[in-house]
């Protein structure tokens, strides 16, 4: 494992009733500016249980685990040949799994950095996540080379060192119409949610590969994300389509919708407080011929009840590629096109402040 640092930045830059104060970092956080997280774009961050360690991913075939208070690198996880998309973190931040462009599926022991398995497919895996108590894990396969977007699930042995796996998935099907982009498993066993090309979320009982139910016009576009509430009872989508909408995972009704000018990338739920955040902005391939400002490059805060827009905060220099918010809520990180992660700590005045009253939140 090899160690370094992690941008860092406690300046928020809110224009909102909730958060009118700039906290000013220590010089010793600011100095860690200078070092970016990755050498290309990042594709997905997710935090550990505790909130203590944030994990990314990137183009770069490299997963990064930094410790989030200071933004000290902790350790890489080398071994990947090709983009790793997607990553998850059990409960006990014991095992971490991984997807990755080389078609591979890997699980790593968090504390030593090594590959304890290697799962091997046809095409890319874009999606991995958990279950609730750690046993199975879902992944989605690309629809690529002939070969059809596929789902599999899992059984993760934690006897051992965890490098006693099975090569067969326990489940395996091939989902209806267009393909899935996302996927979590919800409160309900063997019963998944996903997000597809389409636009539509839909419910899956992986036992038997059926499509229990589904909403087609949950977006018009591409589903980006798609992150749980910590209860599994909802579920927060953002899309191409530049909505992000609140789902019962059960069955799927649409609880909230947030409408933004600019195509999403990402949304993730602020626990102990009534906010969405949403990440995005426009593609990539059209950045140099933007400014900043016109390219939308902020992470938005949305009123989770109100459906309304209270704050935004800058500092990528390209697309918001994906965001995720310390389970203590104390922070959130967000990492970007342009190769860095950044993670920003909240002041008093995010806590204390009620721009519509109270609003209670129950997680």
């Amino acid at each position: 494992m090899s160690f370094g640092s992690l941008i860092i930045l406690l300046t928020l830059d809110f224009r909102d009733p909730f958060c009118c104060k700039v906290v000013h970092p220590s010089p010793s956080l600011y100095s860690l500016l200078k070092f970016p997280g990755h050498e290309r774009s990042l594709t997905q961050i997710k935090f550990n249980a505790e909130g203590d360690l944030l994990f990314s991913c990137s183009k770069d075939h490299v997963i990064n685990v930094w410790y989030s208070h200071n933004g000290e690198r902790l350790g890489t996880y080398d071994g990947n040949n090709g983009t790793v998309w997607t990553v998850d973190i059990d409960s006990e931040s014991r095992f971490l799994v991984s997807g990755s462009a080389d078609n591979t599926l890997r699980l790593w022991s968090v504390a030593s950095g090594k590959c304890l398995y290697t799962w091997e497919f046809p095409t890319a895996v874009k999606r991995v996540a958990f279950n609730e108590d750690d046993t199975k894990v879902v992944c989605i396969t690309e629809q690529r080379m002939g070969y059809q977007c596929a789902i599999r699930v899992f059984d993760i042995n934690r006897e051992g060192d965890g490098s006693d796996q099975s090569e067969e998935p326990e489940f395996f099907f091939n989902p209806i119409g267009s393909k899935a982009t996302v996927c979590a498993f919800t409160l309900i066993p063997n019963i998944i949610i996903t997000g597809h090309e389409s636009g539509k979320v839909a419910l899956f009982n992986v036992k038997t590969g059926e499509e229990i139910d589904n909403n087609e016009r949950a977006h018009s576009d591409v589903v980006t994300d798609l992150q749980l509430s910590k209860d599994r009872t909802y579920c927060v989508t953002s899309s191409k389509d530049k909505i992000a909408r609140i789902h019962d995972t059960k069955n799927l009704m649409v609880i909230k919708t947030y409408t933004t000018e600019t195509p999403l990338n990402s949304a993730a739920l602020a626990p102990t407080r009534p906010y969405v955040l949403l990440g995005g902005g426009q593609e990539a391939m059209n950045v140099t011929t933007t400014s900043m400002r016109q390219g939308k490059f902020e992470t938005r805060f949305w009123h989770k009840v109100y459906e309304e827009e209270v704050g935004r905060v800058k500092g990528h220099f390209g697309p918001i590629n994906t965001i995720a918010i310390h389970p203590a809520g104390t922070c959130y990180a967000s990492g970007g096109e342009d190769g860095f992660v950044r993670v920003h700590h909240f002041d008093d005045s995010y806590f204390k402040a009620q721009p519509y009253g109270t609003v209670d939140i129950e997680d």
